[in-house]
């Protein structure tokens, strides 16, 4: 159960990603040839205003799910010029202030996402007519997976043993 919890947010992430290129997809195709070919044939257009709202959402839900799971992995930028030089325990508590600093980050993106969430739930997009509220969670969904993932990274060491790696 707990492997199946901690692979979500990957297989959530790679299905956003196929969602986004799918929309991109169809909308370069709405865009540039359905609509010659309405054109051409004098017809109504094609409404593809969706496509905008649909790649807002993927994209949203997608970077905020993306900068967890790059906390989880440890793969996000990271430039140790002098922290290395200091002792073990030293560099240990650094590491966890660091990583103290995400989690308050987090829960920042998390409350203001809420905020958010709860002032826009009354309105819809144009296209679609989704909850904006939808919008907004993903803040929500992405602060609070920053913020568990940064805190285990806080309370536990790094896989080398070296707290910056």
């Amino acid at each position: 159960m707990l492997r199946l919890l901690k692979a979500a947010p990957k297989v959530a992430v790679t299905a956003l990603i196929v969602l986004a290129i799918v929309n991109l997809l169809l909308g370069v195709i709405l865009r540039y040839f359905v609509g010659a070919i309405t054109d051409w044939l004098d017809v109504d257009p094609v409404p593809f205003t969706w496509v905008e709202e649909v790649g807002e959402l993927s994209l949203a839900w997608l970077t905020l799910i993306g900068a967890a799971i790059g906390i989880q992995s440890r793969s996000h930028f990271a430039l140790s010029v002098f922290v290395h030089r200091l002792p073990q325990p030293a560099q240990l508590w650094i590491h966890r202030v660091n990583h103290g600093l995400i989690v308050g980050v987090g829960l920042l993106v998390a409350w203001f996402g809420l905020k958010l969430c709860l002032l826009n739930r009354t309105l819809t997009t144009p296209g679609l007519e989704i909850n904006l509220a939808w919008l907004y969670a993903s803040a929500v969904a992405g602060g609070l997976l920053i913020a568990i993932y940064a805190l285990g990274m806080m309370i536990s060491p790094s896989p080398e043993g070296d707290p910056q790696h």
